[in-house]
């Protein structure tokens, strides 16, 4: 007498391998989220009814809530700077290129004498400087 294995077929789907690469997808977005601009600088800067906006800017110098100064050429990350340095650092960026705007990224809580030293810097050296701002809601 043969004795007949039966091998039996499941027809449902393991979801095991599933849930193992969905949750491999959202490490690896959680952790690519945090990593894309974890040097930007948090300023909250006023708000204007103007909507134009430059292209063309050399350098973005930033002021935080603790008057710390930050500079960044192009689209570079920013660095943090010494007061006493910004002026010579400006004017290196600036003897590369002349055609183009500094942007001032200024947070509306700091002291104005702060956002004066950097105007002082462009009108000193007859630089185009903007100011960056937030556009108003409507």
């Amino acid at each position: 007498m043969s004795i007949k294995k039966r091998n039996k077929i499941e027809a449902g789907f393991s979801m095991a391998s599933m849930t193992d690469i969905i949750f491999l997808l959202l490490l690896f977005f959680v952790i690519s989220s945090t990593m894309s601009s974890p040097n930007d600088i948090k300023l909250n800067l006023p708000q204007s009814k103007a909507n134009k906006s430059t292209k063309s800017v050399i350098a973005k110098v930033s002021i935080d809530s603790l008057g710390n100064y930050y500079v960044a050429k192009g689209t570079e990350k920013p660095e943090a700077i010494a007061p006493e340095l910004l002026e010579s650092y400006i004017l290196n960026l600036v003897s590369q290129d002349t055609t183009t705007f500094i942007a001032l990224h200024a947070d509306q809580n700091i002291a104005y004498k702060e956002v004066v030293k950097v105007l002082d810097i462009a009108n000193q050296h007859k630089l185009k400087l903007v100011i960056a701002t937030q556009s108003a809601e409507k």
